[in-house]
Order: structure tokens, then sequence, then C-alpha cells
């Protein structure tokens, strides 16, 4: 049986359903993005793309956690 995902990753299957995209492009814009602070990038992906809070916090969340551990 598998694992079900946790934390910020488990809303991945949603935002690629909802906001068209995978979420390898999704944390690339991030990564691009002249923003750095997690809520401007938070604020960045409501205002630019429609995001909804939860989704924009959750992939902002995963992609600095991500970078932080490289």
């Amino acid at each position: 049986m598998a694992t079900a995902t946790k934390g910020p990753a488990s809303y991945f299957p949603s935002i690629e359903k909802k906001y068209g995209r995978p979420i390898a492009e999704w944390k690339e814009l991030i990564r691009t993005s002249p923003l750095g602070k997690h809520m401007e990038l938070v604020n960045w992906l409501k205002s630019e793309h429609g995001f909804g809070h939860g989704h924009a916090n959750a992939l902002v969340a995963h992609t600095l956690a991500e970078d932080a551990g490289k």
C-alpha cells in the first residue's frame, strides 16, 4: 500500500489540475522570480497567477525548503 503524501506536496495534484502547469514549471517560476521572501512570492502567485492562498503558500514553502537543503 502506498504511503499518502503529506505536507505541502499533498497539494501538488490539485495545483496542477487547477492552474494547468506541472509543479516543476511553477517551481522554476518561483526560483527565477526576482522576489525572494516567502510572502512576496505567495502574494505574487496570488495576484499574477490567480492562486488561492493555501496553494501558493504550499508551493512556495516546498520550493524554498528544497532550495535551502541544497
